[in-house]
């Protein structure tokens, strides 16, 4: 007998539990819909002064103090979800905010798309990554994505050649964790080929070499583009996202077979703001130097000399004259920074052409 009051006690407890969720739930959802009504006032507010709709230190200001009023046990990761879910929803209320990735869709572009403006925007999937560019450039879209380095295969070509052909502003920066998954609507022993990009491949070889080392890999476009040619054709199984196995209906056979857990991958927000410094910032530096032995020495040895701290060095050939470099150079700190800004303007005086790509808020964690 007292068994079974027990269970009528627990159950009474779990009720009483669960209509104080209900009732919370009621609160907050009506609260988040006087924020929502005070996010319409500042898109009119913005577009009555022509000002930008996505504001990345602002993003980060809100994502910050989310934060620090944060004392559990609710995970941060959780909760700025929620918020950033929450500022997709504003974007579409204040206006209607389009972002253009390197497609197709279930792309790893589009997959760090999603994950950092959210569910509530306009996702426009672009050929190939000097589109975005361009799209970007012509306002045909608010903000492009591309990706610009992998931890493990290092910089992005193509992305570091369209800067070169463009005037385009970096905004933000995003990083994304990228798991590779074998995905496929046929059982691994039926699998004879398996299709996705070269790079992937390279970044899978331990894993593929022990267990498909028979197969056929066919290298393609895209991850995106593999998953098609999944659906399309039995016997052959690709690699690519999660977000590629729901949207084009695949089973994930193996997932996480990428060779090293820590692989991430970083893409840089396009647009045409200028955002403001927050304290916590990157500079992007692109130029060519003077034709004179140790230009390049010259020109680390100011950053240093103005205690600018250099985070990455990339190069590509200009493609305008032989044996011409751009050089891209990642910065700690603003370009409104006082020593970021005189260190800039004596770099100068080294180089042939000098641009500032950026000046951006740090991006500290993996989205």
């Amino acid at each position: 007998m007292s068994e079974v009051n027990n269970n009528n006690s627990g159950q009474v407890d779990l009720e009483a539990l669960r209509d104080q969720i209900d009732d919370l739930d009621r609160r907050i959802v009506k609260l988040l819909n006087f924020r929502a009504e005070v996010v319409v006032q500042v898109g009119k507010v913005k577009r009555g002064s022509g000002a930008q709709i996505y504001v990345p230190d602002r993003e980060k200001a809100v994502l910050d103090k989310v934060a620090s009023l944060n004392k559990g046990p609710l995970p941060q990761r959780t909760l700025q979800a929620i918020y950033r879910e929450l500022m997709s929803g504003s974007f579409a209320l204040e206006q209607p905010l389009r972002v253009g990735y390197l497609g197709p869709e279930g792309s790893f572009s589009h997959m760090a798309a999603m994950r950092k403006f959210g569910a509530s925007i306009e996702y426009i999937p672009l050929t190939d990554i000097r589109a975005v560019f361009e799209e970007t450039g012509k306002g045909h879209i608010n903000l492009g994505l591309v990706p610009i380095e992998n931890s493990i295969g290092g910089g992005v070509i193509d992305t570091m050649d369209a800067f070169g052909d463009n005037d385009i502003r970096i905004v933000a920066e995003v990083l994304t964790e990228v798991h590779h998954n074998l995905l496929a609507n046929c059982s691994p022993e039926e699998t004879t080929m398996i299709a996705s990009k070269p790079e992937i491949f390279a970044q899978c070889r331990n894993w593929l070499s022990s267990s498909f080392h028979k197969v056929d890999l066919i290298p393609v476009a895209s991850s995106a583009k593999a998953a098609e040619m999944a659906v399309q054709q039995h016997g052959l199984a690709a690699i690519g996202s999660k977000l590629a196995s729901e949207l084009y209906n695949l089973k994930i056979v193996f997932a996480n077979i990428e060779d090293h857990t820590a692989n991430t991958t970083r893409f840089f927000v396009l647009g045409t703001g200028r955002p403001k410094p927050t304290g916590n910032d990157k500079t992007v530096l692109m130029f060519t130097t003077a034709h004179k032995a140790g230009a390049l020495v010259d020109v680390l040895n100011v950053l240093g000399k103005y205690g600018v701290n250099m985070t990455n060095i990339d190069t590509r050939p200009s493609k305008r004259r032989n044996w011409e470099y751009y050089f891209f150079i990642d910065c700690e700190g603003h370009i409104e920074d006082a020593n970021v800004k005189e260190a800039v303007e004596e770099t100068r005086k080294h180089c042939l052409e000098l641009n500032v790509l950026g000046s951006f808020p740090k991006a500290t964690e993996t989205v």
